[in-house]
């Protein structure tokens, strides 16, 4: 279905009233493909990032609002993907279970970060040049 053309109209809408920054909200998102692999985003990284500060992968889902089940999953893709497991789990019992980042999962977190940081700067000017032309 074709969009209606572009109102040139300030009418009363409040999201076209507010005086937009030339970036405001808008980042750069990187995901990275690894052919046959899997893939790395900000997502698997955040939550190799909480399972880390929780030491558990229900707690670290939990704060993405996301099931264990697919916590889990996502882990376990990323285990797969890795030649080290970047998650090691214990299983529950009298002194329950829990979940560590290993050494690998904080070298795949530090190089995400570190290419995500360099990205951000090499982009930042393109990245302002494009926002600058966002209709508003």
């Amino acid at each position: 279905m074709p969009r209606p053309p572009k109102s040139k109209s300030s009418g009363s809408n409040p999201a076209s009233s507010k005086k937009a920054e030339p970036l405001g909200d808008t980042r750069l998102t990187l995901r990275i493909d690894f052919p046959e692999l899997g893939r790395l985003g900000p997502g698997k990284i955040r939550l190799l990032e909480l399972v880390g500060e929780k030491g558990s992968i229900s707690a670290a889902g939990r704060a993405m609002g996301m099931s264990y089940r697919r916590a889990w999953q996502l882990i376990d893709e990323l285990n797969k993907t890795f030649r080290d497991n970047v998650v090691e789990t214990q299983q529950g019992g009298v002194s329950g279970g829990g979940a560590v980042l290993t050494q690998s999962g904080r070298d795949v977190i530090r190089a995400y970060r570190a290419i995500e940081a360099k990205a951000r700067i090499a982009s930042a000017a393109h990245i302002e040049a494009l926002a600058r032309a966002l209709a508003h």
